[in-house]
C-alpha cells in the first residue's frame, strides 16, 4: 500500500526538529529523506519518486510559502506545512496555495505522522473515471475534472470539494464534513467554504447556464444534484 511505503521529503532547516520527525517517521515505516532548504528540495522533488513533503514556511533561501506556489505550476505532490506561524491568515493562505494540511510549532511528531498517514490514505482512494450518473469526469491523477466535456479550471482545494460532491451525488455535505474532504479537517477553512463553493458554481454554469448542478441544503450544507 502507498500509504505503508510512502517517501517522504522533509525540508527544514532546524535539525532538531528534523531528527525528531525522522525518527517518527521512520519508525512507522514510512522511508524519510532530509533536506535544509528549499534549493535542495526542488531538486529532490525533480529527481522524483516523492509520495509527500514536509515543508517548513520559515526556510533559510526562500519561503515555504512562494515554494509551494512554484511547484504547484508542474507537481500535484502532496504538501504538509510546518511553521511558526499560527494566525489564521496564514493558515488559509497555505491551503490556498494548495497545501494538503498546516501543522503549528510546537507539534507532536506522532500527530504529524499520523496526518501524513491520513493524506496519503486520500490520495491513494480510488475515484471512478465515470462518476456515476453525472456529466462529470474525475482524473485523480492530474487533479483535474471535466463537466459534460470541458476541462475545469480548479485550484487544489476546489478539486477535492467538487470530487467530493462528484463522487456521491445526492449526499447532504456539511461544511464540516467538505473541510475534511478538502483539507485534512483544519477549521480555518470553514469562511472560505461557502466562497470556494460559490466560484465552482460560477465555473460550472459558464459551462452549463441552465443547470445548478451544487444545490443547497438551508442549515444543513451541499450536495450534487441527482437529476441529470
Amino acid at each position: 500500500m502507498v500509504v505503508d511505503m510512502g517517501s517522504i521529503l522533509l525540508v527544514e532547516d532546524e535539525a532538531v526538529i528534523a531528527e525528531s520527525l525522522l525518527y517518527a517517521l521512520r519508525s512507522e515505516g514510512l522511508v524519510a529523506t532530509w533536506v535544509r532548504d528549499g534549493a535542495l528540495a526542488s531538486a529532490a522533488l525533480a529527481r522524483g519518486g516523492i509520495d509527500l513533503v514536509v515543508l517548513d514556511v520559515g526556510l533559510p533561501d526562500v519561503s515555504g510559502f512562494e515554494l509551494c506556489r512554484t511547484w504547484r505550476r508542474s507537481s500535484a505532490v502532496p504538501i504538509l506545512f510546518l511553521t511558526a506561524r499560527s494566525a489564521e491568515i496564514d493558515r488559509v493562505v497555505g491551503l490556498e496555495l494548495g497545501a494538503d494540511d498546516y501543522v503549528v510549532k510546537p507539534f507532536s511528531p506522532r500527530e504529524v505522522t499520523a496526518r501524513i498517514r491520513a493524506i496519503l490514505r486520500r490520495c491513494a482512494a480510488p475515484v471512478s473515471a465515470e462518476s456515476g450518473r453525472t456529466p462529470f469526469r474525475v482524473d485523480d491523477d492530474r487533479l483535474a475534472i471535466t463537466y459534460r466535456g470541458q476541462a475545469l479550471a480548479l485550484s487544489r482545494v476546489q478539486f477535492r470539494l467538487l470530487r467530493a460532491l462528484v463522487q456521491r451525488p445526492g449526499r447532504i455535505f456539511s461544511r464540516s464534513q467538505l473541510i475534511d474532504e478538502a483539507s485534512g479537517g483544519d477549521p480555518s477553512l470553514d469562511r472560505t467554504v461557502d466562497s470556494h463553493i460559490k466560484d465552482l458554481r460560477a465555473k460550472l454554469r459558464a459551462v452549463d447556464p441552465a443547470v445548478d448542478a451544487i444545490l443547497t441544503r438551508r442549515g444543513e450544507g451541499y450536495a450534487l444534484r441527482e437529476d441529470w
